[in-house]
């Protein structure tokens, strides 16, 4: 095929001869974009899909009008987060400057691999994280990556705990006791995930108990360490989390980190959702310890409403890297005093995430994001308190960000009906009131999880939600 055969606006010409022609299909999907993100309220939370019919590859082009009209129908079908009712998990609706910032640097299509293949924006990260670090009181040395997920940041912190505590930088395991990892019961998945890809195995992961609050007990981790140096295994990180998926609590951090350090472990606090009370003076103080942390992880495409993906790993000693990861990629040309993070990540190639970042914090300031924070938690102390004034809903344990998660146990109901009711709340509220609540699963058990992340969800909308949930138990109430 020759170029001529292309359609005219595959590419947009350098030179602009297609300049109107691009424009009019970037005018026409920024049209999409608005009709969808601006009408976000009349579509429901989470729509049903019926049916994605994808017609395969065609052998020739097809012009991109009638594209654009089957990505309508996609936007139609996907999940709407942007809706005041879309409360079940920690996807927020994105910020208008990240949106731009995505676009932007998808148009650009630097390579984060490397100085040559980024030369602005490979200095706007490293700078933008060390900030950062610092906020989190991770000292001066302190710095960071942007990653595709917290479960890279995460496996990028503990490859590096495994490094420099087991010096296996070179030679690997090579063999030897097993090596384990101490972990909340509640921790993410993702821990169990790089223990695997670590060569330790999902059981190189050791699960500790949690208390009432859902945190890591203390002396059941310390038991747990003792118990695991007693048969022989070589004990070297413990990760805490600040900000469980399921009920959003944090961990004791200051007591770990001094556990962490009697042991002479590496000391990871998982806080890819928690970590943004780090911008608000009032909460702030919810993450003491976190300061004692050797590395963390902390997603701004969570509660700082970045667009996904945006996620980072944090390093106290950011030269750790540098000393215990980087593989130099002698394609590249290197620079006096910037480094190629590509070659201290796990990832190569990369997307210019920190472009949405950094337009984002930019346009919001530091006082934004402290606002948007605060407004949360004062929308969940409204939420926890509709909650306590019905004997007939239990909370899973005491709230700590906005992150609710509770359950109906009605009293007349048999005990083991309890998770078909909530399960059926659940799907009455989705159906009759356009609110999403997801269902996990803890101790056993379905519970309702609220995640009050919406700078547009009002106090008035969760005081209706929890009066339907009153009009629902009392329909059911003859149903045990």
């Amino acid at each position: 095929m020759a170029l001529s055969d292309l359609p005219g606006n595959a590419f947009i010409d350098p030179q602009g001869h297609n300049r109107a022609s691009i424009e009019a299909v970037l005018q026409r999907v920024t049209e999409q974009i608005l009709d969808y993100l601006a009408g976000a309220a009349r579509h429901v939370p989470l729509p049903q899909v019926n049916a994605v019919d994808f017609p395969g590859i065609p052998d020739q082009p097809i012009a991109i009008a009638p594209l654009l009209e089957r990505l309508g129908d996609l936007m139609a079908q996907s999940m709407n987060p942007a809706h005041p009712g879309y409360m079940g998990h920690m996807d927020p609706l994105p910020s208008t400057a990240s949106i731009v910032g995505d676009w932007a640097a998808a148009a650009l299509n630097n390579n984060m691999l490397s100085v040559e293949m980024s030369p602005a924006l490979s200095r706007l990260e490293p700078q933008l994280l060390a900030e950062i670090a610092r906020m989190f009181g991770l000292g001066a040395q302190a710095g960071g990556l942007l990653t595709s997920g917290g479960s890279l940041a995460n496996l990028q912190a503990l490859t590096v705990a495994r490094n420099v505590k087991l010096d296996c930088l070179q030679g690997g395991l090579a063999g030897g006791p097993p090596a384990v990892i101490f972990a909340s019961e509640l921790a993410h998945t993702s821990i169990q995930k790089a223990a695997m890809v670590l060569g330790l195995g999902v059981d190189g992961v050791v699960l500790v108990p949690t208390n009432a609050r859902a945190q890591i007990d203390g002396d059941g981790l310390e038991a747990k360490i003792q118990a695991a140096r007693a048969m022989g295994k070589r004990p070297f990180a413990v990760v805490a989390t600040a900000g469980t998926t399921v009920t959003g609590n944090i961990d004791p951090l200051p007591a770990i980190a001094s556990i962490a350090r009697h042991h002479d472990l590496w000391f990871h606090v998982d806080a890819a959702y928690g970590g943004a009370i780090a911008f608000s003076p009032t909460h702030r103080s919810r993450l003491a310890g976190i300061e004692q942390a050797d590395s963390i992880t902390f997603n701004p495409q969570k509660w700082l409403y970045v667009t996904k993906t945006c996620a980072s790993v944090l390093f106290r000693d950011l030269g750790v890297l540098n000393s215990h990861f980087r593989v130099a990629a002698p394609y590249m040309n290197a620079e006096a005093d910037w480094a190629n993070l590509g070659e201290l990540s796990v990832q190569g190639t990369r997307h210019a995430d920190v472009l949405k970042l950094w337009l984002t914090l930019a346009h919001l300031g530091k006082a934004g994001c402290a606002a948007l924070i605060d407004a949360s938690y004062a929308l969940t102390e409204h939420f926890v308190a509709q909650v306590r004034q019905r004997p007939y809903l239990e909370l899973a344990s005491e709230p700590e960000m906005n992150v609710v998660c509770f359950r109906g146990c009605p009293g007349a109901l048999p005990s083991d009906h309890g998770d078909g009711w909530n399960q059926a709340l659940q799907q009455h509220l989705l159906n009759q009131h356009q609110i999403f609540l997801s269902l996990p699963r803890l101790r056993g058990r379905r519970w309702l999880k609220a995640v009050l992340l919406n700078p547009f969800t009002t106090a008035d909308q969760v005081t209706d939600l929890f009066l339907a949930i009153d009009r629902f138990a009392e329909g059911t109430a003859g149903d045990g």
